[in-house]
């Protein structure tokens, strides 16, 4: 049977439709498409940093209060300036209390005339004894009076108790105050106790860390500008009971706050202020993989590994912390692993694979990539 010339042609045109560089095109894609690259985990130390949010608490914080009641008669002191122990801060207007001392101690120094005058006449055998053990009881209570006079003229005096920052100043010269009316508060700032809370968890590992006697973590305080505080924490302190209400237990951290200049009192860290304390510890010979190495189905995690026989296998792993890029692996792999760094969703278990391999140093060098 003849070929009809006409539909010789088509035939011909189709067989022209895919040049022969698009073909070339595909196979260089699919060959690019199914590059697998391996690796294996590597052991080193790393240091992980677990941040919390603190509140930042001067060592000393109190309320100065007025003692005595009446009007305060002058202010020695300015907002923010620096006092030493003992500095006179307020004068609260004496008048009465002074009054008051006076006459306790008249009434001291009568009683005390009558007691040697009574001992006189008992010598001469001109009254008894018990006149003279009288005189002496009402003269120790008229000094007792008049000690209690004196303390009373003493707190229109009102002193630093220690070194610190005035703060807000509540009263002004000439107000009528009455006892325990807070006047300003005053803070020693020059060690701070930085508190912040930790999980269980956390505080289980750090437990875990100082029993093995490693060196203690080191612990920075970043500030509300992200600024690191140029001093590490001089120590830390667990309090005893464990809040099962919030799953938290309180931390504090002491930090030495020096001045910035020896002549001023200007020192960075000020009571009431917020930040984040940094907790470093170091793990030695811990074994690490890249994130990207790994997939996650229905909440666990997997790495493919290939065997001996360049066969890919699924593998659960357990991560123990996780970093920036890497993961740190509490089971399932260990150095002499090989494991798929790149071509991840290329693959099925039981797939046999040929492979580019890649040192575990470069491989972690420079990772922009997190888990698939």
């Amino acid at each position: 049977m003849k070929v009809s010339p006409i539909l010789a042609i088509p035939v011909a045109l189709i067989s022209l439709s895919l040049p022969a560089c698009d073909i070339h095109q595909e196979e260089s894609h699919e060959q690019e498409h199914h590059k697998i690259v391996v690796t294996s985990p590597q052991s080193k130390y790393v240091i992980l940093t677990q941040p919390y949010v603190c509140q930042i608490h001067a060592q000393r914080h109190i309320n100065v209060r007025a003692l005595v009641d009446g009007y305060l008669d002058k202010i020695l002191v300015k907002e923010g300036q620096a006092v030493k122990k003992d500095d006179l801060m307020f004068k609260i207007l004496p008048t009465l209390y002074q009054a008051k001392y006076e006459a306790a101690r008249a009434e001291a120094k009568q009683a005390e005339l009558e007691y040697t005058y009574a001992r006189s006449l008992f010598e001469k055998k001109v009254v008894a004894d018990t006149e003279v053990a009288l005189r002496q009881a009402k003269m120790q209570r008229a000094e007792a009076q008049a000690k209690l006079a004196k303390a009373e003229l003493d707190f229109t005096d009102i002193r630093a108790p220690f070194d610190g920052i005035v703060d807000t100043l509540h009263e002004r010269e000439g107000s009528l105050i009455k006892e325990r009316d807070i006047l300003t508060t005053l803070s020693d700032n020059s060690v701070m106790w930085v508190y912040f809370n930790v999980p269980e968890a956390s505080y289980l590992e750090y437990m875990a860390h100082v029993g093995q006697n490693q060196e203690d973590p080191r612990i920075e305080l970043k500030l509300a500008n992200g600024n690191k505080f140029q001093y590490p924490s001089m120590g830390v302190t667990i309090e005893a009971k464990f809040n099962n209400e919030t799953g938290n237990i309180p931390f504090r951290a002491d930090f030495l706050n020096p001045q910035l200049r020896p002549e001023k009192p200007d020192r960075l860290l000020r009571h009431g202020q917020t930040g984040t304390v940094l907790i470093h510890r170091t793990l030695h010979d811990a074994i690490v993989i890249p994130q990207r190495a790994t997939f996650e189905i229905i909440d666990k995690r997997y790495v493919y590994v290939v065997d001996k026989d360049d066969v890919v296998h699924q593998r659960e792993i357990v991560i123990q912390n996780d970093l920036e890029d890497i993961f740190v692996i509490k089971s399932g792999l260990d150095v002499n692993d090989k494991i798929v760094l790149e071509g991840v969703r290329q693959l099925r278990d039981g797939d046999k694979v040929e492979y580019e391999f890649r040192q575990p140093e470069q491989a972690l060098k420079n990772l922009k990539y997190h888990a698939e």
